[in-house]
């Protein structure tokens, strides 16, 4: 089968969906690797690369291609191009996309989002949310670290002590867990909070202080928190405030796929904080936990200064591409059958199969997508 690598066309997304170094492991499954050019450019993979791993780069890789892989959803008129029965693999938010996703259901293709593969023992080579978080942590910390002009670590010289910096994180999943885990190392004090009772357990083995607060735990599915009541949020916020106002590097990463981030901290918050402190918001792209931060821009609340994220994995995007290419792999090797012949056998019995599948064979299998596209008549039938 042809697989087809996509150049990406989204502004500002440098990663790419396949790496030169596991091209080997998709052509031992049976699969000829087509490259659209310039396809790795970005992340730092150029087509040379490509064509020594045994791929081809071809001007035209979707002509005939069984399977189609990509970071960002394909644009839509290179998806009208594809053959009924093509599989495509991206992330692929159902709920921006619907456009998008209504063409995949009329071709007949089958479209599998890489955010809803489940959070499975079997899944976690293929849970590129949790890959590209990874990224986004490490990357939150480092700018952090860069906008904050003081040290982050103890400094005891001749001259005097300089004390360390204390920064505070707020949500302890991938990302929270990563931007603690580097705060840590480069020096820094860290504080965290979380909402789940588990979470207070991961922060302490990170070497960081876990913020308890007197109140509910809010453990949800997936390993994701449950939304909070506002009456809630506010209480949450009062309490948080004395460390935020304490911190001189806050760090927000709560975030939910599908959903608008939840805001942690309110512009009051931030204006409490100390002259020269640095706030870096990574769920700016989906609202923001921080009250007027603006994805990819650092602005001024108080003396602050406050980092929106955008696409914050593409900032890094050599590495963000490897985990994510092995991800990509990982499922494809699950949806190859054996033989040797580069087959697809597409189980939807499968539960990763059947949770990543947005649409085949001309119907949308991904609830709540179809409730989207095709909301319930009103009660009492059509006006």
């Amino acid at each position: 089968m042809r697989v087809a690598v996509a150049r990406e066309s989204r502004e500002g997304e440098t990663r790419v969906a396949m790496v030169p170094e596991l091209v080997a492991k998709l052509t031992a499954l049976g699969h000829e690797v087509v490259v659209e050019p310039g396809a790795g450019a970005g992340a730092l993979h150029p087509d040379e690369a490509y064509v020594a791993a045994g791929a081809v780069v071809a001007d035209d890789p979707y002509s005939d291609a069984g399977l189609v892989v990509s970071v960002q959803p394909l644009a839509r008129d290179l998806a009208r191009r594809l053959a009924s029965g093509t599989v495509t693999v991206s992330f692929l938010p159902t709920a921006a996309e619907l456009d998008l996703v209504r063409d995949y259901r009329d071709l007949g293709v089958t479209a599998l989002a890489m955010e809803l593969v489940p959070r499975i023992s079997r899944a976690q080579s293929m849970d590129a949310l949790s890959s590209q978080s990874l990224v986004s942590g490490y990357r939150c910390a480092v700018v952090c670290a860069g906008l904050l002009r003081r040290f982050l670590p103890l400094n005891m010289t001749a001259a005097g002590t300089v004390p360390p910096a204390e920064v505070v994180v707020l949500g302890a999943g991938v990302a929270g867990l990563q931007a603690i885990a580097t705060a840590r190392r480069l020096g820094a004090v860290v504080k965290a909070y979380d909402v789940r009772a588990a979470a207070a357990e991961e922060i302490r083995s990170m070497g960081a202080q876990a913020i308890e607060l007197d109140l509910p735990t809010l453990e949800g599915a997936g390993g994701y928190a449950r939304e909070m009541t506002e009456e809630r949020a506010a209480l949450q916020r009062e309490l948080l405030a004395p460390y935020v106002a304490a911190a001189d590097g806050l760090i927000t990463t709560a975030a939910v796929p599908g959903r608008t981030a939840p805001v942690l901290v309110t512009r009051g918050m931030v204006e409490a904080m100390s002259p020269g402190s640095v706030v870096v918001d990574l769920a700016a792209d989906s609202g923001g936990n921080v009250e007027g931060s603006v994805a990819g821009e650092v602005v001024r609340i108080g003396q602050a200064q406050v980092w929106g994220g955008r696409n914050v994995p593409a900032q890094m995007p050599e590495p963000a591409s490897r985990l994510y290419a092995q991800n990509v792999l990982s499922l494809v090797t699950l949806l190859t059958a054996d033989g040797g012949d580069g087959a697809l056998a597409l189980d939807l019995a499968d539960e990763i199969v059947a949770g990543a599948c947005v649409t085949h064979d001309g119907v949308v299998r991904h609830e709540p997508t179809a409730r989207l596209l095709e909301p319930p008549a009103p009660e009492g039938g059509l006006a």
